[in-house]
Formats: structure tokens, C-alpha cells, sequence
């Protein structure tokens, strides 16, 4: 059951909350962490499936560059989202995963997609 049944009640709750005791918004950080274009869908595509390939990860992210994959994946790893292993076999490979942080964020995309299939056709 949801702990808050009304819009009015949530916006109450948060905003007792909404800053920590050095006076922080929890937010602003995690929209900084997810904010870009691909994350995201990056982190969407590793709920998916998990792990995948860069090659894996182009293909279904359409109109992404080789760049800006690398360049999202690797804030990812930084923001330990993401896990990137390396595997020294011939030939070589890198497999991207799901950090337990990242894991964290999959009731999130669980409510997006209950948000997704009531409001968009």
C-alpha cells in the first residue's frame, strides 16, 4: 500500500523532509547523477538485461554516438550506477551491469512505468 494516498499529503510529507540537517536537498544530487540525455535509457536498458555489451548497448540505444556512450557510461561508473568489468579473453570484451546502487533505483522506474501506461498511448 502507498504510504501517501493523496497529492496534497505526499507534498506535505516531502517538503518535512526535503532538506537534511546541513539544510541539503537529497534531490538536486540525483538529478545531477541522472540528468543527460542517455542515462536514463542506459540505466533502463541494464534493468532490462543485464549484462551487455557496448555493442549491445549501441544497438538499442538508437542515434547514440560511440562518444557519448562511452562518456555516459563511464559517469555512470563514477556515480557507481554502473558496473564495468573487463575481460582480458581473446577477444577481449567489456560487460556493463548494475551496480546494488543502481539496483536501488529500479522501484523508480517500476513507478514510471505504471505512470507510462495510465497517461501515454
Amino acid at each position: 500500500m502507498n504510504k501517501f494516498t493523496t497529492f496534497e499529503k505526499y507534498a506535505e510529507e516531502v517538503s518535512s523532509v526535503i532538506l537534511t540537517e546541513n539544510g541539503n536537498c537529497p534531490v538536486i544530487p540525483v538529478i545531477c547523477m541522472l540528468q543527460g540525455k542517455w542515462k536514463l535509457q542506459i540505466i533502463y536498458e541494464l534493468c532490462i538485461k543485464s549484462p551487455m555489451r557496448f555493442g549491445e548497448l549501441k544497438k538499442v540505444l538508437s542515434g547514440i554516438t560511440n562518444t557519448m556512450l562511452t562518456n555516459a557510461l563511464r559517469e555512470l561508473e563514477t556515480d557507481d550506477l554502473v558496473h564495468r568489468e573487463q575481460f582480458n579473453e581473446i577477444p577481449p570484451h567489456v560487460e556493463y551491469s548494475l551496480t546494488e546502487k543502481g539496483k536501488d533505483l529500479l522501484p523508480i522506474f517500476y513507478e514510471i512505468t505504471k505512470f507510462g501506461l495510465k497517461y501515454i498511448p
